[in-house]
């Protein structure tokens, strides 16, 4: 009872235990304008036929039948543009918000399954990219004849104490190998015992930690391998005093230490984003666990090719491409580069070295002119998708592996470019 009010007084009060019934249709509840009916129609001109080509459910089958394909990617991709990136949190908000309800629609799932989907998804997705805008490519609404190519490092879910020396990798995984080989052992030798399935349980998480071990140990040689072919590059006889002993994540072996936004050093993944300078819709998307971009210039431009069937003719891109062997490339194919010069203090960037190319050298003295210049400033316009997607939660991953890395990042990808496809709707 609230404080104040006289007992003499008569007033209607909440009386939240009483039980009744309540006849409502969830479609008459969500306004008319709601984004999840937004989602749901633009999902529903989505071409899904190769979700549905991997349902094993039909008329001729028994048990259970699958959760539409449809659902669950609505259901992310709304998710996603509310910054919901984890499973369990979605699985909450299907029977609590009232717009995840909607979409659902009475249908049941289980965090395990929006987990397993939205990183399965990712062909699905990746092909939905480059059907979507080719497109409107074709018609002429997007153009991709200026690309803006940026880099986006997202923290990855292994921690910096996963990290693990050569030496140390291969004492690990000698132990787990070894647990493995006495757990099998255990079994064969008494097949029928009661705690068999304790047994073949502990057998699999061993199986498992010598399996991530192992790619623990490649990731580390690959590592080496590429600061020797560097070392070579730069012709460097003795390793610098700045180099630590190259390691390796046991838990996501493919994720490397990078220098992060803020300076600090993290396991990252380098996201490679490919917009159109007119609109800055995304038309391309590569993960890579290099910390450098030198050297993404010539594959962005394949990937747009391969997916568009078309070269651009200008790439504007920050100061961290600026690789000379990718620049000559490009010039070849004449391709021209806007990324800003070198600026080390010690010369004039603009003027020519002994070792620079045509390519090169043409560069040079292209970013020299105030025309050049104009059409570099115009790549900040770029940086939407990179706002965008840090804006709506992805700051941490919370998969593991360049493949889902890619799916969950795919997600941001359709979101954004939604929000873009009703600007051109509307313009």
């Amino acid at each position: 009872m609230a404080i104040g009010r006289g007992r003499e007084l008569r007033l209607e009060t909440a009386e939240r235990r009483q039980i009744g019934f309540e006849m409502a249709c969830i479609d008459d509840l969500l306004p008319v304008d709601h984004r999840a009916r937004q989602v749901w129609d633009y999902v529903e001109g989505l071409d899904l036929s190769l979700l549905y080509g991997r349902v094993r459910t039909s008329s001729d089958t028994v048990g259970r039948p699958a959760i539409d394909p449809a659902i669950l990617v609505a259901l992310w991709l709304y998710a996603t543009l509310e910054g919901v990136g984890s499973a369990r949190l979605l699985d909450r908000l299907c029977t609590s918000d009232l717009a995840y309800r909607w979409l659902l629609g009475g249908v049941s799932v289980s965090y395990h399954t929006l987990a397993d989907f939205r990183t399965e998804a990712g062909p699905f997705l990746d092909e939905l990219l480059s059907r979507s805008m080719a497109s409107l490519i074709a018609a002429g609404a997007v153009g991709v004849d200026v690309l803006a190519v940026d880099g986006l490092r997202v923290r990855a879910s292994a921690g910096s104490g996963s990290f693990r020396s050569g030496g140390r990798l291969e004492e690990l995984h000698g132990a787990a190998a070894e647990t493995v080989r006495k757990l099998r052992s255990e079994i064969e030798e008494d097949p029928g015992s009661a705690d068999r399935r304790l047994k073949a349980r502990r057998l699999a998480a061993a199986e498992d930690r010598a399996r991530r071990l192992e790619e623990a140990r490649r990731a580390h040689a690959e590592i080496e391998r590429r600061r020797k072919e560097e070392a070579r590059e730069q012709r460097r006889k003795q390793p610098r005093k700045t180099d630590k002993p190259p390691r390796a994540s046991t838990s996501d072996p493919q994720a490397r230490v990078m220098k992060m936004a803020d300076g600090g050093f993290r396991p990252a993944y380098n996201v490679q984003i490919k917009t159109t300078l007119e609109g800055s819709h995304i038309v391309g998307l590569a993960i890579s666990n290099s910390g450098s971009d030198r050297g993404q210039l010539g594959p962005a431009v394949d990937e747009i090719e391969r997916r568009y069937g078309r070269r651009p003719s200008r790439v504007v891109a920050d100061g961290g491409y600026d690789g000379k062997d990718d620049i000559e490339r490009l010039h070849t194919e004449k391709i021209e580069v806007f990324c800003p010069l070198p600026d080390t203090g010690r010369s004039d960037p603009t003027q020519p070295r002994r070792d620079d190319g045509p390519g090169v050298t043409a560069w040079r003295d292209r970013m020299a002119s105030e025309p050049a210049q104009a059409i570099y400033k115009r790549r900040f316009a770029t940086e939407r998708p990179h706002a965008h997607m840090r804006n709506h939660g992805l700051h941490r991953l919370l998969v593991r592996g360049i493949d889902k890395v890619k799916a969950v990042v795919l997600w941001h990808v359709h979101a954004f470019n939604f929000l873009q496809f009703k600007r051109l709707k509307l313009a």
